[in-house]
């Protein structure tokens, strides 16, 4: 797991990284790395999540990113097996991960 800000989304993340970062663990318990905050949609988006959308664009009229905790499985050989829409919890991923492992 990795997790990339992007303030994108109502503004849910003005802070510095290091803000974020110290949010994220006193709130959400996060352990796995943080990375700093990124653009995730439009023409300034991250080459990461340009490629991570053309792989997996979606179910929607567009490939954009829909909001905050959108995921990305990835499996060993760099391929991107599935995306997730942002509700779903990394304990609901486990499974899929596990065919992967």
């Amino acid at each position: 797991m990795l997790g990339f800000p992007c303030n994108q989304f109502a503004g849910q993340e003005p802070g510095t990284d290091d803000e974020i970062l110290e949010f994220a663990r006193t709130e959400f318990d996060v352990n796995f790395p943080m990375f700093s905050k990124i653009e995730v949609n439009g023409e300034g988006a991250a080459p990461l999540y340009k490629w991570l959308k053309e792989q997996q664009p979606g179910d929607g009229d567009s490939a954009d990113i829909t909001w905050n905790f959108e995921k990305f499985l990835i499996d060993k050989q760099g391929n991107v097996v599935k995306r997730y829409p942002p509700p779903t919890t990394p304990e609901d991923v486990a499974a899929d991960i596990a065919q992967y492992v």
